[in-house]
């Protein structure tokens, strides 16, 4: 309650009493002082409403007692409080986010502040007139560099037309002097025909050479392929004999499977037998010891010597029966069957020691019953003969597990035999189809350059056939000489291949002597000595021809220099 006093008391303070009357502008400054109070302090303005709305509830409610009313006050000075602090917390969250955007913006300012010192300090360096200068001087540096750069660009265009049409120019040369070297080459053969002659020889005796490698090739074919047909004859013979060996393994096997059945059969009955001839024994033994006690330790060790006889026995007969499961059973499960089978026994052992005297009496009666008449005489024997039984058929059954393996070793010889014989026919067949392929293609090779050097000398001999008539008509229009010719044996005054090269030494000869006739009427021309009548060169049908031919020089051929010899030196 003082609390709340104290707060109308400062509210009071503010408010003007209800019975003043303020003029208009008055009431308007007024407003706007409450305008300024709202703005400044909204708590007391809730006050105000607070109390206004307390004054109109004590009209309404004075009915109410005192404590109604100050249980009524108290509640609302709660509530009023709460909305203080509210406000209160409200009011330094806003102080706060308003410091923090207050520092932020200054932080920004700042930096705003630094970058525009830099770009004033910037603008001041590049406006100095040593930079300003030195901008000058790069600039024209520059332009200078891009007038060059261009210059250089036309003059490497320039290069590169000029190098494109040598290019071009180079080209026509070379495909002008290949031309040539096979205009050269073409001549050079028709004027050699000695060096096709050996040519052709050359080649046929290449092919002849060919011919009789092919031949012994496929000789060597044919007796490879005899021996690859032995070798196939003996691998059927082998494949025979590896079937029969096969089957007499089966029979083996099937046998080996037959005799070790019945060794198990005489096994479980020699095992049967021996525990009843045990028992019977031991039972005979209880029997002198209760008849005579004097005789009581004898009987102990021999009783004692029993026991490790039917020991013995029946490892013997475990071991008997373990060799037997080896070969049908592997190896680690028998041993590890035998390890567990050896602790069995040894735990039996522990425990038949304390229990040996009563288990005899016991072996005798059931031997006792065992036998038909009482007689374990004949039971004894029975057993014996069954135990001979047994050793034959184990002794069988070694010698046939023996075979087997010899079999088996003879069979992977055999097969290694086989094996080895195919992959030789393999390596037979395929260096015999290696050796035909190369041949085929070295015989297309041959009948490939055999047909060219046919088709070359046939054109080579149209050629000389061309030369000979040009030779023949040369030789009548010359006026040569052949009586020398025709005065050789077997001659008929025709151009052939042997005297050719004598009917060219006399055109050779006629044109000689026509050249120097030339030379001289040229020199008596120049000279002013030639008569008004012209004389008429047999060459050709006279000098009025070649009056018109001066610019031409015609040069006579030498013997000794042969000028297709750097022509033909590539074509070889």
């Amino acid at each position: 309650m003082a609390r709340m006093t104290s707060c109308q008391c400062s509210f009071n303070t503010l408010r003007k009493p209800s019975g003043h009357v303020v003029p208009y502008q008055k009431r308007g400054e007024g407003m706007w002082k409450r305008d300024q109070l709202k703005e400044k302090h909204p708590f007391l303005l809730k006050i105000s409403y607070l109390q206004r709305r307390r004054t109109s509830s004590r009209s309404e409610n004075s009915d109410y007692t005192e404590k109604e009313k100050e249980m009524m006050a108290e509640v609302e000075l709660r509530k009023l409080q709460q909305q203080f602090w509210i406000m209160v917390e409200s009011r330094k969250s806003l102080g706060l986010k308003t410091q923090q955007q207050l520092f932020h913006q200054e932080k920004h300012i700042h930096a705003l502040k630094q970058e525009h010192d830099e770009i004033n300090a910037l603008l001041s360096l590049t406006n100095s007139p040593r930079n300003l200068f030195i901008d000058d001087r790069n600039f024209m540096e520059l332009r200078f560099l891009l007038q060059t750069k261009d210059e250089y660009d036309a003059l490497i265009r320039a290069t590169k037309n000029l190098i494109a049409e040598l290019d071009d120019k180079i080209e026509e040369v070379e495909k002008k002097i290949k031309t040539q070297k096979v205009l050269m080459t073409k001549l050079r053969q028709e004027y050699d025909g000695k060096w096709l002659q050996k040519q052709i020889h050359k080649l046929d005796n290449c092919l002849n050479h060919a011919t009789v490698h092919f031949d012994t090739i496929l000789t060597r074919n044919a007796m490879l392929r005899e021996e690859i047909e032995t070798l196939q004859c003996q691998k059927a013979i082998f494949e025979g004999i590896y079937s029969r060996l096969y089957k007499k393994l089966e029979q083996q096997k099937r046998t080996m499977n037959a005799s070790i059945e019945q060794s198990t059969q005489a096994y479980e009955q020699r095992t049967a037998t021996s525990t009843v001839g045990g028992e019977f024994e031991i039972a005979l033994l209880m029997e002198g010891l209760s008849v005579n006690k004097s005789f009581f330790k004898m009987g102990f060790m021999l009783l004692f010597n029993k026991m490790e006889n039917l020991e013995r026995i029946y490892n013997h007969e475990t071991k008997l029966k373990a060799f037997m499961l080896i070969k049908l059973v592997d190896r680690s499960e028998i041993e590890e069957q035998a390890k567990k089978e050896e602790e069995v026994k040894a735990r039996k052992r522990a425990k038949s020691k304390g229990e040996s005297f009563e288990s005899y009496e016991v072996a005798y009666m059931r031997l006792l019953k065992l036998t038909e008449n009482g007689d374990i005489g004949q039971l004894v024997e029975d057993y014996l003969e069954k135990e001979g039984k047994n050793f034959a058929y184990f002794s069988y059954v070694t010698e046939l597990n023996n075979d087997m393996e010899r079999l088996q070793k003879r069979i992977e010889v055999v097969q290694n035999e086989i094996s080895h014989l195919k992959s030789q026919q393999k390596a037979a067949e395929d260096i015999i189809h290696g050796n035909m392929k190369g041949m085929e293609e070295q015989l297309q090779k041959t009948t490939e350059k055999a047909n060219l050097y046919a088709y070359n000398l046939k054109e080579s001999s149209k050629i000389l056939d061309q030369l000979k008539s040009a030779m023949d008509f040369l030789f009548k229009k010359i006026g040569c000489n052949a009586t020398k010719i025709m005065q050789q044996l077997g001659e008929t005054g025709e151009i052939t291949d042997q005297n050719f090269m004598q009917y060219f030494s006399i055109l050779e000869k006629k044109s000689n002597d026509l050249l120097l006739v030339e030379s001289f009427l040229r020199y008596k021309e120049v000279e002013g000595e030639l008569d008004t009548v012209p004389l008429l060169n047999p060459f050709l049908g006279g000098s009025a021809l070649l009056k018109k031919m001066d610019t031409i020089k015609v040069a006579p051929p030498s013997l000794s220099v042969d000028p297709f010899a750097d022509m033909a030196e590539p074509s070889k």
